[in-house]
């Protein structure tokens, strides 16, 4: 496989916590505001599919770039708590475990 998984991992990644974000204010309405079920409805299976799409990212991105299994377990992980796929994926960015950033020059000028 050539193409580059970065750029689809970065945007399943935030797809995840965005997805996260709809489903807890939906719970907000439903559990504090005594409000509207519609929420939970529509968010619980929308974060339900972008979390698997973010663990197939996960295996996608940790067999094209090798990670080691303890990166790879972290990556796991952080799909549980909201948000954490942002971080794991800047962390691992920072790193250089999702392989070069694009745009970024692979040339050696001498």
């Amino acid at each position: 496989m050539t193409r580059n998984p970065r750029p689809l991992f970065r945007v399943v990644a935030t797809a995840e916590a965005v997805s996260w974000l709809g489903l807890l204010a939906g719970m907000f309405v439903k559990w504090v505001l005594h409000g509207s079920e519609a929420g939970v409805h529509v968010f619980g299976p929308i974060h339900g599919t972008v979390f698997l799409l973010y663990l197939v990212g996960v295996l996608v991105a940790g067999r094209r770039f090798a990670w080691d299994a303890r990166t790879s377990l972290l990556a796991v992980v952080a799909a549980f708590p909201p948000f954490a796929t942002l971080l794991f994926e800047r962390w691992a960015d920072h790193r250089g475990l999702l392989g070069v950033a694009a745009g970024a020059s692979t040339r050696h000028t001498a």
